[in-house]
């Protein structure tokens, strides 16, 4: 099916970008393969969010596919990403998945590092090296990850140091992105994350959360039906939008009719919080929801990470609590996912709203969490079925919302009908899992550059353990 010289077939790329997909990519290991090389290691990637390390020395070790980081706010308060390898003979430096510490010591041989990465000390200096004259301390520190950016707290990294400017890869999704992360001024703050690991391809749940309205009349309607929501419908949802903009995309649900105000009262914000979104949000922003009747639902943004925000009723009563999740599809292999989900919340929020918003977030999309497991039980079957022999001789229908001749089946909307930046239909569709997907299929037809050549000790002159090229 590949070369690993050449890439993915030509053919197996125009297909996917036609909406036409071959069933195996959701379980073959050459394309995993590829997807490690061309994909993972230039994208940007979420690892955390700043509530996560509040105080000086707070640290979580987070990991981008088998590279494992140290996130942490060093001494002077600002946040960095570290290689968690020992100069020395790469043992884990932190073990730890998050702590506090002024200083990190490798287990193996007790080399320590500070917090911002620096070497700091190492037994036996003068003993073993000679001192300074045989291994000199200076400019040694723990590789940096190659980029680092955030935005709203949201922390990303990119193994490739060329990566274009967060801000620049996230374009116009941004505008979403603050409905999530920017409810107040002082943003968002998080619990968790939530672990657990699914026999489950990762791209299928960020397609899923990207824009997949479609399905949750059949998967979900057990849901509906036991009244955890006010609408007595699942095929309401084809009622909303779907849009895409940037490097992300999602749904929306269409809100009864009424003010700014009725409308985040009705999916459960008190007045107080609603102040406060008034006041961070840009009148673009507030008019997706005052003007054009629109409620930012679940999103995707490239490659694996997803966004929740839905408001289930959470007692014995009409009263319904909104809550927002965050989490990521950690690839683990073609056919293993491992999921990070974070509980996020306004920091402002009062803390009885806190309480509720979480126990919905658990009953909804926690690790046992209703959605969560009406939806593992497809994407698990469809996983398993894609490594077969007869799935290499299908494609799968990824055309929804195209006519045979590619045109579109309804119209999009326009400035007057959604406020929001991008491309915006109502209806069922598959725009936005297409978007992914042609996004997946550019990274991998870019044939890798030369790896970069890292070292220690004798390149110690070059400042940071890089060898000049």
């Amino acid at each position: 099916m590949t070369d690993q010289s050449s890439g993915p077939d030509s053919g197996l790329l125009a297909n996917v970008r036609q909406g036409m997909i071959h069933a195996h990519i959701y379980n073959d290991p050459e394309i995993f393969r590829l997807e490690k090389e061309r994909l993972f290691s230039r994208t940007w990637l979420f690892v955390a969010h700043e509530s996560e390390v509040p105080q000086v020395g707070d640290y979580v070790v987070r990991r981008v596919l088998e590279d494992s980081f140290i996130i942490v706010r060093d001494e002077h308060g600002g946040v960095r990403a570290m290689f968690n390898m020992c100069l020395h003979r790469g043992m884990q430096v932190c073990r730890a998945e998050m702590g506090n510490a002024s200083h990190f010591r490798c287990p193996y041989h007790g080399w320590s590092y500070r917090n911002d990465g620096r070497l700091a000390g190492l037994p036996f200096h003068q003993d073993a090296y000679g001192g300074e004259a045989g291994f000199a301390r200076a400019g040694q520190r723990l590789l940096p990850a190659p980029a680092l950016g955030t935005y709203n707290g949201l922390i990303f990294l990119s193994l490739d140091p060329d990566a274009p400017p967060l801000e620049e890869f996230l374009g116009d999704f941004r505008f979403y992105l603050d409905y999530y992360t920017k409810q107040s001024p002082s943003g968002i703050e998080l619990r968790g994350p939530q672990r657990w690991r699914i026999k489950a391809n990762w791209k299928i749940g960020a397609e899923n959360f990207a824009g997949d309205m479609y399905h949750t009349p059949q998967t979900h309607t057990s849901v509906v039906e036991i009244g955890l929501f006010r609408e007595p419908k699942a095929e309401k949802r084809k009622d909303g939008a779907t849009y895409w903009a940037g490097n992300g995309g999602g749904t929306t649900y269409k809100l009864p009719s009424g003010t700014l105000e009725e409308r985040l009262r009705y999916v459960g914000y008190p007045d107080e919080m609603i102040e406060r979104m008034k006041n961070s949000w840009s009148p673009a922003q507030l008019g997706v929801i005052g003007d054009d009747g629109f409620m930012i639902s679940a999103a995707s943004v490239f490659p694996n990470l997803s966004l929740v925000h839905n408001w289930p009723r959470v007692a014995d009563s009409d009263d319904v609590l909104p809550f927002v999740s965050i989490r990521q599809w950690q690839p683990i292999s073609a056919d293993e996912t491992e999921v990070l989900s974070w509980f996020a919340v306004d920091a402002e929020a009062p803390e009885e709203f806190k309480r509720l918003s979480y126990k919905a977030y658990l009953m909804c999309f926690g690790s046992t969490g209703m959605f969560e497991q009406d939806d593992v039980e497809n994407w698990v079957s469809l996983t398993s079925t894609a490594a077969g022999t007869m799935a290499r001789r299908l494609l799968l229908n990824g055309r929804m919302g195209l006519l045979a001749d590619g045109t579109d089946v309804g119209p999009t909307l326009t400035a007057e009908q959604f406020a929001g930046p991008g491309t915006a239909r109502v209806g069922y569709s598959e725009f936005n899992q297409r978007e992914l997907l042609n996004r997946w299929a550019d990274h991998l037809e870019r044939p890798p550059g030369a790896p970069t050549q890292l070292t220690v000790g004798t390149a110690a002159a070059a400042g940071n353990g890089r060898v000049p090229s």
